[in-house]
């Protein structure tokens, strides 16, 4: 792997961008809080389902919430809630999403303007819905800094398949030699792998080291730090 070849990194966006458990374990417990309505045991098999710790109000670090799609994540709830199609908890789910209060990993625009400054081309390929991903870079500030968002429903598939990941390298005219994916979950890194990538972990997720490095060129305490591994001084 050769770190002066890079020219173009494609970002996660929830535990990457944006610190995972900071914007996602509150926002879960309360989404849990109102869908329950009030019922404690409901409360409990909903949590149960998505492997969310109502005391801890945080995720389990096996939750298929965390690297999944929008679509995995209203899966867990439909034994549960019969009265909803998938279709309809899957709306529900991406409407709650694009609504939530996101606490960046760093201060994004400042990092991003110096990376694109270094002539680097930049993407965001999430399992999320791509409503939500505009949504939430929207609400950062951050949109046109970026050549390329996609999420899992934007027609190129989702992680860890590496389709979505080539469809951003075909986007930029790009060999896949040429781009770096960072991301928080083995799912980001697999996909990497796969697209015969560059991968780069942070640990602004729920995962561990041990769980990223097998599958990581280098495992980042967050993106702020990617700067110094890509030397840019610009």
């Amino acid at each position: 792997m050769n770190r002066s070849s890079i020219r173009a990194v494609l970002f996660d966006k929830d535990g990457t961008l944006f610190d995972f458990g900071a914007t996602w374990n509150g926002w879960a417990g309360r989404l849990i809080s109102k869908m329950s309505d009030g019922d404690a045991e409901l409360a409990q098999q909903l949590a149960q389902a998505c492997r969310y710790n109502l005391e801890t109000k945080s995720f389990f670090p096996d939750s298929p919430v965390i690297a999944g799609t929008n679509r995995e994540a209203a899966q867990c709830f439909t034994d549960i809630l019969p009265q909803f199609t998938l279709e309809e908890l899957e709306t529900r789910l991406a409407d709650e999403a694009a609504n939530a209060d996101l606490v960046p990993a760093v201060p994004l625009p400042p990092l991003l303007n110096r990376l694109r400054a270094a002539d680097l081309r930049l993407g965001v390929m999430t399992n999320d819905t791509e409503r939500a991903a505009r949504a939430h870079l929207n609400k950062a500030g951050i949109t046109d800094l970026f050549d390329f968002v996609a999420g899992f429903d934007s027609g190129y598939g989702a992680k860890p398949d590496p389709d979505p990941l080539l469809a951003f390298a075909t986007h930029c005219g790009l060999k896949p030699s040429q781009v770096l994916m960072v991301g928080d979950s083995s799912h980001d890194l697999i996909a990497a792998r796969a697209a015969r990538m560059s991968a780069v972990g942070v640990l602004t997720g729920l995962a561990s080291r041990a769980d990223l490095d097998p599958f990581a060129d280098a495992v980042l305490p967050d993106i702020g730090h990617l700067l110094d591994w890509l030397s840019i001084t610009v």
